[in-house]
């Protein structure tokens, strides 16, 4: 500790832990600092799924390309995870399907359809029986579907289990460590600095902030990372035979993602009530009549658990990744996206990070458009 490190990390879920792991593989010293327990935060409580083209929006494209591109590297992403954790990550392939639950929905499905196939997304529109043919459990009221063979998912708390492994097996992890503020570099060549709780100074030639939603309560960067909590309620259910959904379906108010271990998550509210985690009746009630309507049997399975998280939101729900001042990064922000993001967020940011150790500034052209200076008002005088 007393030893400059190459990289302090700030936040212990999916993209801190991710960011380390290719920099401990790329042989530098890196220590991973978090306030509780390392990848049980909004990566915990995260749905799983990689679904660009389901969650397209008509002013993202370019957080589509983003990730598009993270979903191309998941599967290696995943496959070498698992090598070095030797944990699996529940990687699924079998595709997503998108309903409409009444006639209004499927007028929007619709004009999400046109916008889809004009911007190239591999999907196809589906009637009600053919929908039915690939998920027998869905309700034969929907109003239409889209097939999106491409959109995937992943065991969340899998990922997060075998990351913490990796890093921890590296002893690069600091859990249940608060860190109280960043000290950005104070010339060329000098290092950056985290304050911790209780006063103990850290020194590292970069720092990474990944604190998710507490990222703006981290001092040191003025102004702060416009970083908000969003909560996200959800459950789980049991799913036993013949009652088991084959794919992941999304419904104008809520998705159903079917876990290889016989668990089906079902979420997710999105509420702008800050650091709030409690679980409420009209949450979970919100969720549930949105997976019933489309899937009926999930008023037969037993519930198994609840629970809220917080997404890290910027103003304009896209990600804050890049140098935001001397010696100091940010890689948060990725609102629902941060498990999708992982990958993208993880080998570029490491790759931009790689270069300023070795005196080299690069800029990924992947996070170029996701700059943190486009909402700093003051960026020129915070990167010097």
């Amino acid at each position: 500790m007393e030893k400059t490190l190459d990289v302090a990390v700030v936040g212990g879920g999916i993209v801190g832990l991710g960011v380390a792991w290719r920099l401990l593989a790329a042989g530098r010293s890196v220590r991973v600092f978090d306030q509780g327990a390392a990848g049980r935060g909004a990566t915990w409580a995260a749905g799983g799924m990689l679904a660009p083209a389901a969650e397209i929006g008509f002013e993202e494209l370019e957080l589509y390309r983003l990730s598009r591109e993270s979903l191309t590297r998941w599967p290696l992403f995943g496959l070498e995870l698992e090598a070095a954790s030797g944990m699996g990550v529940g990687y699924d392939a079998t595709g997503t399907l998108v309903v409409a639950d009444d006639r209004d929905a499927a007028g929007a499905l619709r004009r999400l359809y046109s916008f889809q196939q004009e911007q190239g997304v591999p999907v196809t529109w589906l009637t009600t029986d053919e929908a039915l043919d690939r998920e027998p459990l869905l309700s034969p009221r929907i109003a239409g579907a889209i097939w999106s063979p491409e959109d995937h998912q992943v065991d969340n708390r899998a990922v997060a289990r075998a990351l913490v492994a990796v890093v921890k097996g590296k002893e690069a992890l600091q859990e249940h460590t608060p860190v109280l503020s960043v000290e950005p570099a104070a010339e060329p060549g000098s290092p950056a600095a985290i304050v911790l709780k209780g006063g103990e100074r850290v020194t590292a030639r970069v720092v990474v902030m990944a604190a998710g939603a507490w990222t703006g309560g981290v001092g040191g960067l003025e102004p702060r990372p416009p970083i908000r909590p969003v909560k996200g309620q959800l459950l789980a259910l049991r799913m036993e035979a013949p009652l088991v959904l084959r794919h992941v379906i999304r419904t104008p108010r809520a998705y159903l993602a079917p876990k290889s271990d016989g668990r089906l998550v079902v979420g997710a509210t999105s509420e702008d009530v800050g650091f709030d985690t409690r679980v409420t009746a009209g949450g979970l009630y919100r969720v549930l009549d949105g997976a019933v309507r489309v899937v009926p049997a999930v008023e037969e399975l037993e519930v198994l658990e609840t629970w809220a998280g917080l997404r890290p939101a910027a103003r304009d729900h896209a990600p804050l990744v890049g140098r935001a001042a001397p010696g100091v990064w940010l890689a948060t922000g990725h609102y629902r996206h941060g498990i999708l993001l992982a990958p993208v967020t993880a080998d570029e940011v490491a790759r931009e990070v790689g270069a300023a150790l070795d005196g080299r500034d690069e800029t990924s052209p992947h996070l170029a458009p996701f700059s943190p200076a486009r909402l700093f008002p003051q960026a020129d005088r915070l990167l010097g």
